[in-house]
């Protein structure tokens, strides 16, 4: 078959038409997929360029799944850690309650009221036993000789304060023979130091408490359930009068017996029946730390049983990976320190019938709070890490994102305005072809 013919204006005039065609066609298209670049065809550095930005954003995208589970396990620990909390300040309220019941196991020393103060002395003197031993010198200047209340006179102990101004009482807590506690309290005689000083001296060292009965008979009653051992003694010097008291050599100048020191006064073993009963309460409370610690996890990792949580922050791996690791403990009672609470003297335990083991539970129990404190203020800095990085991961996808549509999205309003322009051009080209093809036929009339 022939090749058709075309005059020249007809042929440029149908080559525009094609051309604008074809750009109706790629604005046609740009405006249904709103993308000015749809493949690699239309802008390769472009489409490549979005794809890598794309790509980065979805993995960041992602990561943000693993954040926030991260961000939930930190906060379930965090209330574990409120949570422990509140069961140990309920502890420290039942340690109070069982202090707030006397103890009744405290060995007692007592006096055999054979030196302080006799009834002889009260008739002497119209005063009461127990103010005139109270009132008694421990001794005067180079005298031994017992002296007797008289009504113009206190009377004194014997002990010469020249040749031995230094007293010591030895007071002693635990076993016989190897106490868990010694403690040596001076006084520095002089002709008027009195009873009632060595009373307030014994009373001022926290380690044990004095008084003097109604018969007066010096009582000497130790804070806790241990064995005490009380001894007096006298010296030149301080020294001396330590060595003196380990013996109790001045002893029975007091009413007291040498064996209070060397032996010692044992508990009575009498149980107080509300300190027992708060026993169970305390230890049920020391259970719910532990329970309460295992039922702290999310998503299987448990931050207060010792598991590790790891958070990963970008899409890299290896070296170039940035993360937050967070390594969990294993929160219980006894690594908070809370040993169980009994009824007996057991090393490992808290013994409620003593005031000193009460007195100790009650420092283990704020030590344990200010151990939860910095356990809370570490999980809240790597909280905080966590919900920061959080935020700035949704902002980096964000950015990305919007960083890849400028690149092919298309302008709407533009393109819109191009097609309307080729629509117009079309127009002018279908009648330009229309006007070239009538020139073709005038030519056909000079043949009719």
């Amino acid at each position: 078959m022939a090749n058709t013919i075309l005059s020249s204006g007809v042929r440029n005039n149908l080559l525009t038409l094609q051309k604008t065609t074809s750009e109706q066609a790629v604005l046609q298209n740009r405006l249904a997929t709103g993308r000015k670049v749809n493949s690699a065809i239309d802008n390769p550095v472009n489409f490549f360029t979005a794809q890598s930005l794309n790509d980065r954003g979805s993995q960041l995208s992602g990561l943000l799944d693993g954040i926030s589970n991260g961000i939930q396990t930190i906060q379930a620990a965090s209330k574990g850690i409120d949570g422990i909390s509140k069961l140990v300040q309920s502890l420290q309220s039942t340690v109070k309650q069982a202090q707030a019941d006397a103890a009744q196991n405290r060995p007692t020393v007592i006096g055999t009221g054979t030196a302080l103060a006799g009834p002889a002395e009260t008739q002497a003197t119209n005063k009461s036993l127990k103010d005139i031993a109270l009132d008694k010198r421990i001794g005067s200047a180079g005298d031994t000789t017992v002296t007797a209340a008289t009504a113009g006179a206190a009377g004194d102990l014997g002990i010469d304060v020249t040749a031995t101004p230094a007293l010591n009482i030895q007071i002693t807590t635990g076993p016989v023979g190897a106490p868990t506690s010694t403690t040596n309290i001076g006084v520095t005689l002089t002709a008027n130091t009195t009873v009632r000083d060595v009373v307030n001296a014994i009373n001022a060292s926290g380690v044990a408490t004095a008084f003097v009965d109604e018969k007066g008979l010096l009582n000497v009653k130790g804070i806790g359930s241990e064995t005490l051992g009380v001894g007096i003694g006298a010296g030149a010097d301080a020294a001396a009068a330590t060595t003196a008291s380990s013996t109790g050599a001045q002893s029975a100048a007091f009413g007291l017996n040498a064996t209070d020191r060397t032996t010692g006064i044992a508990s009575s073993g009498v149980t107080s029946a509300v300190r027992s009963n708060l026993i169970q309460q305390f230890n049920d409370l020391r259970t719910q730390i532990d329970q309460l610690a295992k039922d702290s996890s999310f998503n299987g990792i448990n931050l207060l049983a010792g598991d590790r949580l790891s958070i990963a922050f970008n899409e890299k791996a290896g070296t170039n990976q940035t993360k937050l690791d967070i390594q969990g403990t294993n929160l219980t009672a006894e690594n908070l320190g809370i040993p169980q609470a009994i009824n007996t003297q057991l090393a490992g335990f808290f013994n409620f019938q003593n005031d000193l083991d009460l007195e100790k539970a009650t420092g283990s129990l704020s030590n344990a709070l200010t151990s939860l404190r910095s356990l809370a203020s570490t999980f809240g800095s790597n909280l905080s890490v966590a919900q920061t990085r959080q935020d700035f991961t949704k902002e980096m996808v964000n950015t990305l994102t919007t960083g890849a549509d400028n690149l092919v999205l298309a302008d709407s309003n533009e393109e819109g305005a191009k097609l309307l322009a080729l629509n117009t051009r079309q127009q002018l080209s279908q009648t330009a072809l229309s006007l070239a093809s009538q020139a073709d036929q005038s030519v056909l009339r000079l043949f009719s």
